[in-house]
């Protein structure tokens, strides 16, 4: 075949460092806009953005020349560097992250999810949610290492 065609879409979850709640409800319009902005630039368009003040999700479509790894590091790095100076100085996101296989026909259904995060978090903790993506998507996992 003369082209190369994909288009595989990530649900990509990670976390401020040690879950500090940096994410207040007064920035997280302007941070969700700039990683939005961030996929972006690596060539990732990002479908839909959220979070709340430990966290964010975001569902993109992964370029078929871009390895995930290098998008998840590209957008986490800008986006730390921007936060510092529009956030909090002493911003970091956790050195990990989750990222997750979406079909097609679900992508509508995540895309909702993450969009109304603050709803969902009212009676789930981040991990408990983390925890059910990993079973959900067959991941295992070791507990002492999945937390900063």
């Amino acid at each position: 075949m003369p082209q190369s065609l994909a288009r595989n879409a990530v649900h990509l979850v990670f976390s401020t460092k040690l879950r500090e709640p940096f994410l207040g409800p007064d920035v997280r319009p302007a941070v969700f806009a700039y990683l939005a902005g961030a996929f972006q630039a690596v060539g990732c368009p990002a479908v839909a953005v959220g979070g709340v003040a430990d966290h964010v999700h975001a569902l993109f479509l992964l370029a078929r020349t871009v390895p995930l790894c290098k998008a998840v590091e590209e957008v986490k790095k800008e986006s730390s560097k921007w936060a510092k100076g529009h956030v909090c100085p002493d911003f970091y996101w956790q050195a990990g992250y989750g990222a997750f296989a979406v079909s097609r026909s679900n992508e509508v259904r995540v895309a909702a999810y993450i969009e109304d995060q603050e709803r969902h978090h009212a009676d789930r903790s981040f991990q408990d949610e983390f925890r059910g993506l990993l079973r959900a998507h067959g991941v295992e996992w070791d507990e002492q290492y999945v937390w900063e």
